[in-house]
């Protein structure tokens, strides 16, 4: 993948498919620090300790369509290059959070990548699943909570076309306002 944010949609459907109802995705850009942390929490199955064991080894995988798992091998991958790491904590029935952090300037570092069509995609993928967006750029924040904009939708579905265009602009106007 070549994009971060390609790596945050493969995981939190992955989340979707697991059976998660709410998933929370956090970017944090610390540039002082000089660090890029981006994690994906989710209240779905979890993983046995078996599972989360193998989870790293491409060749694993629960789906039964393909016998290779490599979303969460390349994530790990894309965070080892760039000076960083990938930690996963996972308790069975519970649900998985998911965390890499990069070396923000690193050379090698992908770039981010396209958020807004990531959480718009994520969240009209799946709209009957609840998602938390918070980016963070040294220190000041943008939270996007659908739980929230549902109830203001009043019934209209989240991943109707009017509503997905307008989720893409929030998101682009509140990353634009936070890189101000």
């Amino acid at each position: 993948m070549k994009e971060l944010s390609l790596h945050i949609l493969d995981i939190a459907k992955n989340a979707t498919q697991a059976g998660a109802s709410l998933v929370e995705i956090t970017v944090d850009e610390d540039i002082l620090k000089n660090r890029l942390t981006i994690s994906i929490k989710d209240n779905g199955r979890g993983m046995s300790k078996e599972l989360l064991q193998k989870v790293k080894d491409p060749f694993t995988t629960t789906r039964t369509t393909r016998s290779v798992g490599l979303g969460i091998p390349f994530f790990e991958m894309a965070a080892e290059l760039c000076g960083g790491k990938l930690s996963i904590d996972s308790v069975e029935g519970k649900g998985t959070n998911i965390t890499a952090w990069f070396e923000y300037d690193h050379i090698d570092r992908q770039p981010l990548g396209d958020m807004p069509s990531t959480i718009m995609a994520a969240v009209t993928g799946s709209p009957e699943v609840d998602f938390i967006y918070r980016h963070v750029i040294c220190g000041k924040e943008f939270l996007l909570d659908t739980r929230e904009i549902k109830k203001v939708l009043k019934g209209v579905p989240i991943n109707n076309v009017e509503v997905a265009t307008w989720l893409f602009e929030y998101v682009s106007e509140g990353l634009n306002m936070l890189r101000r």
